[in-house]
C-alpha cells in the first residue's frame, strides 16, 4: 500500500462536503435570508443563463471553433424548435420537433 488511493478519496470527500454545504446553505436558516430586490429578480434568470451557457456553444461551435458552413443539421433543428416554442410554448414539443428535424438530417443526409 503506497497511499495512491488517499488523494482521490480526500478530493471526493471534500467535493461532497462542499456540495452539501452549498446546496443546504439556503435551508439552514430558520428565517428567510434578506436579499436586495434586484438580486431576487436576478436569481430568477440564473437557471436560464446557465442552460444557455451550456447549449449555445454546442449549437454554434464544432471542435472548439465556430461553424464555417451553414450545412449543419443543428441549425435547421434549432430554427424548427424555436418556431415551435414560440407557437405553442411547450418544452416537450420543442425537444421533439428539434430532434425530428435534426435526426433525419444528421443520420439520413449525413450533415
Amino acid at each position: 500500500m503506497n497511499g495512491e488511493w488517499l488523494d482521490p478519496l480526500i478530493a471526493t470527500l471534500g467535493l461532497a462536503l462542499i456540495t452539501v454545504v452549498t446546496r443546504a446553505f439556503f435551508m439552514i436558516p430558520e428565517r428567510e435570508l434578506p436579499m436586495p430586490d434586484w438580486l431576487r429578480r436576478g436569481l430568477k434568470y440564473a437557471p436560464l443563463a446557465a442552460l444557455t451557457a451550456v447549449i449555445a456553444p454546442e449549437l454554434f461551435m464544432t471542435q472548439g471553433a465556430l461553424m464555417h458552413t451553414l450545412q449543419d443539421a443543428r441549425l435547421p433543428a434549432l430554427a424548427a424548435a424555436c418556431g415551435y416554442y414560440f407557437w405553442r410554448r411547450g418544452i416537450l414539443g420543442t425537444i421533439v420537433v428539434g430532434m425530428a428535424v435534426y435526426l433525419p438530417l444528421r443520420i439520413g443526409l449525413g450533415w
